[in-house]
């Protein structure tokens, strides 16, 4: 597990009431999107309401009641994925950035009716990537 870099440095972004991050995968094999049981995301200690949270990779954006079956849409450890939810980022300094997610790992099986089950969090400060006109 590689929990410290959960986060991409540098990317996030906020858009009116709307913050994203880019993330990673904290596992050294891909994922299947029904593998992707949820995810917070919190900016300087206020936390994204849980129903306004999205994932977004491959270039789908996705519910995690929508991951919960997917098993088409694979996240590889080379892919950031991006979080985002109803947040509001306040000013144009530093600010703390926490992603916490929850995954599972069907080929470590536990139990007879148990796979493995993994939470990892990471933190870092940023400021607000400026978005590029094109």
């Amino acid at each position: 597990m590689i929990p410290d870099r959960i986060i991409e440095q540098g990317t996030l972004t906020a858009d009116g009431g709307r913050a994203a991050v880019e993330v990673r995968l904290p596992w050294y094999r891909a994922l299947p999107g029904s593998c992707i049981a949820g995810a917070k995301l919190t900016i300087d200690g206020v936390e994204a309401p849980a129903e306004s949270v999205r994932w977004r990779m491959n270039g789908t954006e996705f519910t995690f009641d929508e991951l919960r079956t997917n098993t088409d849409e694979w996240w590889f450890p080379t892919d950031s994925a991006v979080l985002s939810g109803d947040l509001e980022v306040a000013g144009s300094g530093e600010h703390e950035v926490g992603v916490e997610l929850v995954l599972y790992i069907p080929y470590i099986v536990i139990s007879d009716d148990e796979v493995l089950h993994i939470e990892e969090r990471d933190t870092k400060k940023m400021t607000v990537r400026q978005e590029v006109s094109a």
